[in-house]
């Protein structure tokens, strides 16, 4: 039974999922030297001004977080084709211009930035003020967001596929 709170799935392709899981490998991997390294500097004296072993701890907190992420990630994301949508959704390639200029078209994807680690394409959360204003939104349907500025901006969708990164 939904309760309507889930994330909508995270999409990833093969290819995606392989290089995401050899990240996570890598840094499982790593974990030794870095502690190592830890253990290192913290005998180099006085931690208080030891620069070498503040540098080496914050490193290591970035690679823990970026494991438990990775770990989640890996663990709830669906490996394979996207199902076809009817609606703008994560994991989208959306296109959608700016209602005061028509002819200029802004394409982005929609979703994680580690789905896009091989593609040029921007990356708009879909919790970003954009993301939240398109999600669900139809071919031809327009949308009002507000700007960080506090500027009401109207778009409107023109089409949407999913990223086959």
């Amino acid at each position: 039974m939904s309760n309507g709170n889930e994330a909508p799935a995270t999409w990833l392709s093969q290819d995606a999922h392989d290089r995401l899981k050899a990240e996570l490998d890598e840094l499982i991997a790593n974990r030794p030297a870095m502690a190592a390294e830890i253990n290192a500097r913290r005998e180099e004296g006085d931690l208080r001004e030891n620069g070498g072993y503040h540098a080496a701890r914050e490193e290591q907190g970035k690679a823990e977080g970026r494991i438990l992420y990775l770990r989640e990630l890996l663990r709830t994301a669906q490996v394979g084709e996207a199902p076809t949508v009817d609606a703008v959704a994560p994991g989208m390639v959306v296109t959608i211009y700016f209602d005061d200029d028509a002819d200029d078209t802004e394409t982005f994807l929609l979703g994680s930035r580690e789905i896009a680690a091989t593609t040029d394409l921007t990356v708009y959360s879909p919790e970003s003020a954009l993301g939240q204003a398109i999600l669900g939104g139809k071919a031809g349907q327009a949308c009002t967001y507000t700007a960080p500025s506090g500027a009401d901006i109207k778009v409107t969708v023109v089409s949407f596929e999913p990223f086959s990164g």
